[in-house]
């Protein structure tokens, strides 16, 4: 895997909202996990003690080597978060972290073959409106010269993961060398980043166009068609791709919200050189198709996350893919819809009543039910029972994908 941009080495605090464990009052440590590597090896410094308990504060430094065959997927640091263990991960070799909380350490390998035929470029940042810098990943075939855009938006209840978590559907999408894949960041809902006011869904979907603004800018520089586009995302991120690609005619100077009935979205990174119209113009025109996986479209999950006492339903409706679908006459964007027949979340009801309002609209949609899948199998995480539900369902309904978007952007 060659990595262009490599993500920074450096000291790293365990982020305060999603951590657990509390310090020992006799001790003064911390319990470390080191999770048993497969296929490479693990070393930390100063090593674990015998108990598992470091001093806290200590900075641990996580070497990992990959056995014969194989290279780095991830070295990582993980606590318990609002979807289980949240993992903290840079794509380098070494990777420092200050322990203060109990927590899991390890590091992931994948084989070489899965990486052979692709560039990685990690952490382009696009926008920093708040808190946290945006940013984005790019995976690009080997020799990738004007090829469609993939763009995948990750999930987590718009308040939890970062891009890292798509890497798994971001390879699988390169594979045959027909796109370059670009994985996307965008700010957490409400406070969860740090922000001192809330960031409201209008916000979040700001930060998608913004990134898709930036790829189009750039998207040359990695081989890629800005003219041809398409949206992929999951749970969350199933509501944003849906939303992005259906909704490019709402980007404008109005506001949300601020005037009774207007509601416009303002991207988070606009090119210098272009006017806000014509980026909207070019938006609508290259983002031709979406392939959005067990998503939020409209109804009771969906939220406005405004502290605005002036917010109120309209508000949701306003961020809802379900109230602002194109007729195909005007705006053709066909829809790629799976959902795991075992998910917990996302009902098939849900999803059937986003498919039919398509199909009044005259647009192309494919409905496909993953039989025995649950929730977030488009997931990649270091753990061995991801990377096997991934294994299991996310593989083959990539390529699923893949097919789907090649007969419209082919």
């Amino acid at each position: 895997m060659k990595h262009k941009l490599m993500k920074a080495l450096g000291v790293v605090a365990l982020a305060a909202l999603t951590g657990s464990g509390s310090i020992n009052a006799q001790t003064g440590s911390f319990t470390v996990t080191l999770d048993k590597p497969v296929n490479g090896t693990v070393q930390l410094t100063p090593a674990m003690p015998a108990d598992g308990k470091y001093p806290a504060g200590t900075v641990v430094t996580i070497k990992a080597t990959p056995d014969a065959g194989f290279v780095l997927d991830a070295v990582y640091y993980a606590v318990p978060g609002r979807w289980g263990l949240m993992y903290y991960e840079s794509m380098t070799s070494e990777f420092k972290v200050t322990i203060d909380k109990d927590q899991h350490i390890g590091a992931s390998f994948i084989e070489k073959s899965a990486v052979d035929h692709i560039n990685v470029t990690q952490d382009v940042v696009y926008a920093k409106p708040g808190v946290k810098t945006l940013k984005y990943d790019v995976f690009s075939p080997k020799g990738a010269k004007n090829l469609p855009c993939i763009i995948i938006i990750h999930g987590g209840g718009w308040a939890t993961n970062t891009e890292d978590i798509m890497r798994g559907l971001a390879r699988e999408l390169t594979k045959g060398g027909k796109y370059v894949v670009f994985s996307i960041d965008y700010r957490w809902a409400q406070k969860l980043d740090g922000d001192a006011t809330s960031n409201t869904m209008a916000n979040i979907i700001e930060d998608v166009y913004g990134a898709i603004a930036h790829i189009m800018e750039h998207a040359a520089e990695y081989g890629g068609d800005p003219t041809r586009i398409a949206l992929t995302g999951d749970s969350a991120g199933g509501h944003l791709s849906a939303a992005a690609s259906l909704m490019p005619n709402m980007i404008g100077k109005g506001g949300f919200g601020k005037t009774p009935g207007v509601f416009e979205f303002m991207p988070s990174y606009l090119p210098k050189n272009k006017t806000l119209e014509q980026v909207r113009g070019e938006m609508l025109a290259a983002i031709k198709a979406a392939a959005p996986s067990y998503g939020v479209f409209g109804g009771n999950l969906l939220s406005h996350y405004s502290d605005d006492p002036a917010a109120n339903d309209s508000w949701k409706d306003a961020v809802a893919p379900l109230s602002h679908i194109p007729n195909a006459s005007e705006r053709s964007v066909p829809q790629y819809l799976t959902r795991g027949t075992n998910d917990f979340l996302i009902k098939d009801e849900m999803v059937k009543t986003f498919v039919d309002a398509l199909v009044k609209a005259g647009q192309r949609v494919e409905y496909v039910q993953v039989g025995g899948a649950g929730h977030a199998f488009f997931d990649w995480k270091p753990d061995e029972r991801t990377k096997a539900t991934f294994a299991q369902y996310g593989v083959y309904y990539a390529a699923e994908m893949k097919a789907f978007f090649t007969s419209v952007l082919y």
